[in-house]
């Protein structure tokens, strides 16, 4: 009977620390992505805070340039087919910005204003009323 009891005693001592052990289901890899991802968010936080600063300080105005230039850049974004034809943009010293056709790029046809083309089509002598 002594036997029994302390091979019982021994075998619950034995499989205590195993059943102390937490066992969540996840693998090593799961667990090392994990403290790998934990410790690159610590190290990115500081810099992360300060992109949060810039953000908050700059994004009233680029809101604002946005509502005001949106409509002039879709615009622009239409009449342009290729951006890899063009120069980067240049200020002037009065402050126009000029983007320059690339060289070796054909010129584009120039375009009629709406008012040039109707007198075209009409012939000589014709009156508007």
């Amino acid at each position: 009977m002594h036997r029994i009891a302390l091979i019982a005693a021994i075998l619950t001592v034995a499989t205590a620390p195993v059943s102390a052990q937490e066992d969540d289901g996840k693998s090593l890899m799961e667990q090392g992505a994990e403290l790998f991802f934990e410790g690159l968010r610590q190290e990115m936080e500081p810099a992360l805070e300060d992109l949060r600063g810039l953000a908050e300080q700059f994004g009233p105005a680029m809101q604002s340039f946005i509502q005001e230039m949106g409509p002039a850049l879709a615009e622009i974004t239409a009449q342009v087919k290729d951006w890899s034809a063009y120069e980067a943009p240049e200020i002037l010293p009065n402050g126009d910005i000029i983007i320059r056709k690339k060289p070796d790029q054909p010129q584009p046809q120039e375009i009629l204003p709406e008012d040039q083309e109707e007198q075209k089509e009409e012939p000589q002598g014709a009156t508007d009323i």
